[in-house]
């Protein structure tokens, strides 16, 4: 026989005593068969009901060929027999999810009413939930109009009502979705005035209960658009955080809450200009130092260009970081023709440029630096490299200049 469903019927926290069938074995799990379930299974885009079957954790609720599969861990598993069974449900769970399938038919029955665009699927996640809408034509300003009907369709406190085909004619309702193939019967929930939808999920009994229902934003999707939604207490807890950080946010810019975003364009605006004027400050303080490094070495090109060439100078620097490294390099490399290796021994880190015409600098450097287990690549007039510890960076500098410190 099959499990009777009385999930429909009962939602509250009182336990609810039923039978466990079987014990089926299940990847990873067990899997329990009961004679009547108050635990929703997956389907419709409504996620399982949680709660615990003689106090073991519920982990999900699916349905496979007609089966109800009541899914828990194989270690609590161990612990539960053929016979009697308490029944709890996680209500929270459930009352949530049942908010958000109940928001979403009113919430895709309003699109559908004001702007003939029908959802083609809808999925009710933890944390969010969205709808694809079949346009790409939904403005923000049709988000505020669409908001603003559900706020008032909630206010209103429609009824929700439950339609079983047959008895009742399929035919009689306005359906705005076509409704599954093979079913014996078809469940139709109406939102009284709004909506009738083929739908097999948990709805609450007004709209009313709902509480409020926010659009958090739209995007274009494979050709449509996706709607991301909370409703119930979602919104409510969504505020809290959005209060919290605009306060958090008002108090170190010293803007009012309402002008929190205006204060944050401003600060990037500011800290834009301030980065600009580092990264040239920094620039400009590598060229003082690959200047002085090649003046030191003879090597400043000046007017020729050719000084250098051939010429190999190795220079390791114990404070810096591999970025200001790179800085010192590249403006060395304007400045002089010859290979030109440079190290930061506090990431283990290396690199090397060259100007000068018709040398690939990879031939020479490749096989030092494997010797010492170093990792690297570049091309013919830059290249970078890594060895495993400071120790190996050492040796691969002292191959080209003895005197280089680690």
């Amino acid at each position: 026989m099959p499990t009777e469903r009385v999930y429909y019927h009962l939602s509250g926290a009182e336990p609810y005593y039923a039978e466990i069938r079987e014990l089926r074995g299940f990847p990873g799990r067990i899997a329990l068969i009961l004679d009547k379930t108050i635990f929703y299974p997956e389907g419709g885009g409504q996620s399982s009901d949680r709660g615990t079957i003689n106090g073991v954790p519920l982990l999900d609720v699916q349905e496979h060929n007609q089966e109800i599969l009541h899914l828990v861990s194989a270690a609590e598993g161990a612990r539960l027999h053929v016979g009697p069974a308490e029944l709890v449900l996680d209500t929270l769970r459930r009352r949530d999810l049942t908010v958000q399938h109940t928001a979403q038919h009113l919430l895709s029955g309003t699109i559908f009413r004001l702007t003939g665009k029908p959802t083609v699927s809808m999925h009710l996640g933890e944390e969010l939930c969205t709808i694809d809408v079949d346009t790409q034509d939904l403005s923000e300003e049709t988000c505020i109009t669409v908001e603003e009907a559900l706020a008032a369709a909630i206010e209103e406190n429609h009824r929700v009502i439950i339609h079983h085909c047959p008895p009742e004619a399929l035919e009689d309702f306005p359906l705005r979705k076509v409704p599954p193939a093979g079913e014996e019967v078809i469940r139709v929930v109406e939102i009284q005035d709004h909506d009738f939808s083929p739908c097999c999920g948990t709805h609450l009994r007004s709209t009313g209960e709902i509480g409020m229902l926010r659009i958090l934003g739209a995007e274009k999707y494979k050709g449509m658009t996706r709607l991301r939604f909370i409703a119930g207490r979602r919104v409510l807890q969504d505020s809290r955080v959005l209060r919290t950080q605009g306060e958090l946010i008002s108090r170190s810019l010293k803007v009012p809450v309402a002008e929190t975003g205006k204060g944050v364009l401003a600060l990037l605006e500011k800290t834009g200009r301030l980065a600009a004027r580092v990264k040239a400050l920094e620039e400009e303080t590598a060229r003082f130092k690959a200047e002085a490094l090649l003046r030191k070495a003879g090597l400043l090109s000046g007017t020729d260009a050719s000084l250098g060439q051939g010429a190999i100078l190795c220079e390791s620097f114990p404070h810096s970081s591999m970025e200001e490294v790179l800085l010192i390099g590249r403006a060395a490399q304007k400045l002089s023709s010859a290979l030109i290796l440079l190290a930061a021994p506090q990431d283990r880190k290396w690199a090397a440029f060259c100007s000068a015409p018709g040398w690939d600098i990879r031939g020479l450097l490749t096989a030092p630096m494997k010797a010492q287990g170093g990792r690297g690549g570049g091309s013919p007039s830059f290249f970078q490299g890594q060895f495993p510890t400071e120790e190996a960076l050492a040796a691969f500098l002292a191959s080209f200049a003895p005197d280089a410190k680690g």
